[in-house]
Parts: C-alpha cells; structure tokens; sequence
C-alpha cells in the first residue's frame, strides 16, 4: 500500500519531459547572461575572474563560485518552461535559509506593462536538477529573466521549451540603461537570507530601475579588501554600491575606507560611488553592545566620507543605515527576510535614482 509520503517520493523521483521529440534545450550562455562582469572565468557561472584566484583572500575567491545576481534573459513564445541545471555543492540549503534560496532558480517575465513579475521557482531537490517551471502559459511571444542560485554554484544550466517554440536571447538593454550597478558587500548584498534568487536587494533594484546588476557580495568577507578596488575598477558600472559595514568595525573602517575608495576613484574618475552605513541589527535597541558597534563604525565611515570629499573628491554619496530594516523582518536580528529586502530595496532606490 503506498502512503502520502511514498506517493511524494515517486513524483519527486520522476523526471520531467526532456527527450528530444518534447522538449528544445538551451544553454543559457547562449542567451542573453547578465550579472558577470568578466568573460576569462575558471567556471562558466563564476563572479569573479580566473586571474583573481590566488589574489583575492581564499574565502572571497571560494564564495565567488556562487552564481549570486547572475541572470539569463530571453524570449519566447513557449506555454511551458523546464530547466535543468547543475550544482557544485550537493549541500542544498542553510539552517536559516531554504534551498529555494541557496540553490533554486527564479523565473521572472516582463508584462505588457514592461514590469517584472514573478512566475516560478522550483523547489531544488537534489545536486542534478531538471524541473517544469511553469505551464499553461497564456499564448504569447515574451520576455524572460531566470536567476541562478544565491548560495551554491552552477557548472551548467539550460532551459527547455517545446519543440514546437521558439527561443531566442534577451533584447539588448538600452544605450542610457546598459550600464551594470555594482555592488560590493557582504552577506546581505550576496543574498541571505532570501527565499528566492530573485529577492535580494541588488535583484529587486534591478528590476525596479530596469538595469543589469552584478553581484559582488561575500558572505562574511565584504571588507573593503584593495585587491577589489582594483577588480572593481575594471568594470564600467553605472554606479559602485560599497556596503561593507556589517563585516568590519570602526577600526577597520578607519583603516580601510579612505585608501578602499581613493583607489577605485583613481580607476574610474567619473562614476558614482555609493557609501553605505550597516543595518540596525533588529534586537539593538535593548543591547548596548550592539548599538556602540553600529555607532563606531558609522562614525568611521562618516569621517572618511568627510575626509575624501574634503580632499576635492566628487560624486562621492552617502547612504544612512538606520532606516534600511525594521522591526521583524529579519531572519537572525541582521539577514533580511523577503520583507526586509523589499524595504532595503525602497531606501536604496531613493538614493540611487539622482545618480542614475
């Protein structure tokens, strides 16, 4: 006699259409790939550079092979999207953050009114995915955009329409809308802990201000290091986002600010540079602690704000940190829940528009 749970083990064990007379497979490098700022990689779906391995701290070239902020867009007509895709870590999730989040994908579709609407993410299982997205589209000739998983890394991935569809890659984003905002952080920038790819920070905003985004969030390791100023400075980005409070302290501040910004200024004379102050961990309004940290290094970050403005530095911005989460919408008292994302994504935005 098979009980519920074997019945959901058979459906979860039973793969999805996928041989050649029912399903098309497209490589998402063949589309139209956004969030990678360089093109020389170890791995097909890295952030960083090859030649930055063994330049960069060991922990920041290791969470780099998370595929964070990259996207593959395209255009169909397909009522019914599949994807498979491969992981490099066979671990799926976090213990305060789902699998959808660590090593699902997320599909978004652009509507009549050219908004970004949700429309699937599936729910990873096992390192070798392949999974119907969604079917019973409204017919229809659409854009898509398919984010890649936050937390793990990707060796390959592609996604699977009907024969009988057409697929070809993305549109190419305006002259005045081409250039990628930049961020540079920690873990909240690298996305934890969202539900899904799609609802980081970073991603929100790009979609809302319709911009490419790439992704340079370090779980743990956001710290100024100079070694991504200068990786930094290789990139031709609307604006640089610098969000790297949470990992460091007033001395580290201090000591790093100042010197971090001069030399990524000294590679891109002319854009925007965003200095952006950490969080309120939920819980400090009661732990003293906590507070004499936030005040510390936001008291650092200002006076080297203050330093290099004072020194003749221009377009150089600053961001308050107080109001970019509230109460109860995080996961541990500092990552984000979804609703904190959407919150920190609406104070962002308020800032970035001017720039932009």
């Amino acid at each position: 006699m098979f009980t519920s749970q074997c019945i959901a083990a058979l459906l979860l064990a039973s793969p999805t259409p996928q041989d050649g007379a029912e399903l098309i497979w497209t490589d998402v490098r063949s589309l139209t790939i956004e969030g990678q700022g360089w093109s020389e990689l170890k791995s097909p779906f890295d952030r960083l550079p090859a030649k930055a391995e063994g330049v960069v701290r060991e922990p920041v070239w290791t969470l780099s092979r998370d595929s964070a902020g990259i996207a593959a867009r395209f255009v169909t007509d397909a009522t019914e999207l599949h994807c498979k895709w491969s992981l490099i870590d066979a671990k799926l999730e976090m213990s305060h953050m789902p699998a959808t989040g660590v090593s699902g994908v997320d599909l978004y579709v652009r509507d009549d009114e050219g908004v970004w609407r949700w429309l699937a993410c599936p729910r990873p299982n096992r390192q070798e995915m392949s999974a119907k997205l969604v079917s019973g589209i409204d017919p229809g000739i659409r854009e898509y955009m398919l984010y890649l998983p936050l937390y793990n890394g990707v060796t390959s991935c592609a996604v699977g329409v009907p024969a009988s569809a057409n697929i070809k890659p993305g549109p190419a984003r305006p002259k005045e809308r081409s250039k990628p905002i930049v961020f540079y952080g920690t873990s909240i920038t690298h996305g934890g802990c969202a539900s899904r790819p799609g609802m980081p920070h970073p991603m929100i905003l790009g979609r809302s201000l319709d911009r490419p985004i790439i992704n340079l969030g370090f779980s743990g390791n956001g710290r100024m290091d100079l070694e991504l100023a200068d990786l930094l400075g290789e990139l031709d980005a609307s604006v640089f986002i610098i969000d790297c409070l949470p990992n460091m302290n007033g001395a580290s501040v201090s000591e790093r600010v100042v010197p971090f910004v001069t030399k990524l200024r000294q590679h891109r004379p002319k854009t925007p540079i965003l200095l952006v102050e950490d969080r309120s961990f939920s819980n400090s309004f009661l732990l003293s602690s906590k507070r004499r940290h936030h005040e510390a290094s936001r008291a650092a970050l200002r006076r080297g704000f203050e330093e290099l403005k004072d020194g003749g530095m221009r377009d150089l911005h600053y961001l308050e940190g107080a109001e970019l989460l509230g109460n109860e919408d995080t996961v541990d008292g500092s990552h984000p829940t979804d609703l904190g994302f959407i919150r920190q994504a609406a104070v962002f935005e308020s800032s970035l528009k001017p720039l932009l």
